[in-house]
């Protein structure tokens, strides 16, 4: 199959939202997203064995 027939290769889900970011200028997006990601890890690490130990930190 020649390469122009092909359809273009998907450029994945971050890859396309920091396009995004980047072109809107939708910086203040950043703060938020890295919050939610490390809430997020710290809710997953919280049902692991590692658990005691994130409790002390707090």
């Amino acid at each position: 199959m020649p390469a122009e027939d092909r359809p273009p290769a998907d450029p994945g889900l971050i890859r396309e939202f920091w396009q995004f970011i980047r072109q809107e200028k939708k910086w203040w997006l950043l703060p938020i997203l890295v919050s939610l990601a490390l809430v997020a890890l710290v809710t997953v690490i919280a049902s692991s064995p590692a658990a005691p130990f994130i409790y002390t930190l707090f």
